[in-house]
């Protein structure tokens, strides 16, 4: 099974609009991650997910199909251009990228149960922080 990564989609605030980022970046059904940091785990990420964070959730994610290095020395992370929603789940925040074991990830097409992502954002990060979701 493969390993995943999550990331914080800085600048959004909503699903909506890391949707809609993702639409006006993706090209020829892909679309590219900057990163300066080199994955030491690389060959286990192709073929997982990299999970975005939006307001302390884990919103959606996208397919992983492989990186590749830059002119300017960093590299991208080259994901499929179609941006899957799946049931919110706790993350903080943080900078860069980090592993996220297949355990731990929620699955695409995963219905949520819960009534988490009926919750709204503020709502959720305070409910969060007393550790009650």
């Amino acid at each position: 099974m493969p390993l995943h990564l999550t990331k914080v989609a800085v600048g959004c605030r909503t699903i909506e609009s890391l949707q809609k980022r993702t639409l006006t970046r993706a090209q020829g059904g892909e679309v590219r991650v900057v990163t300066r940091m080199r994955p030491k785990r690389m060959a286990e990420l192709v073929g997982g997910n990299l999970y975005w964070i939006v307001k302390h959730r884990l919103v959606a994610c996208q397919t992983i199909l492989r990186f590749e290095d830059r002119p300017d020395g960093r590299l991208d992370i080259v994901c499929e251009g179609v941006l899957q929603q799946v049931p919110p789940a706790p993350k903080k925040g943080h900078q860069g990228w980090r592993y996220l074991e297949p355990d731990d990830a929620p699955r695409p097409g995963d219905h949520d149960e819960t009534g988490l992502s009926t919750l709204p954002p503020l709502l959720f990060v305070k409910l969060s922080a007393l550790a009650l979701v």
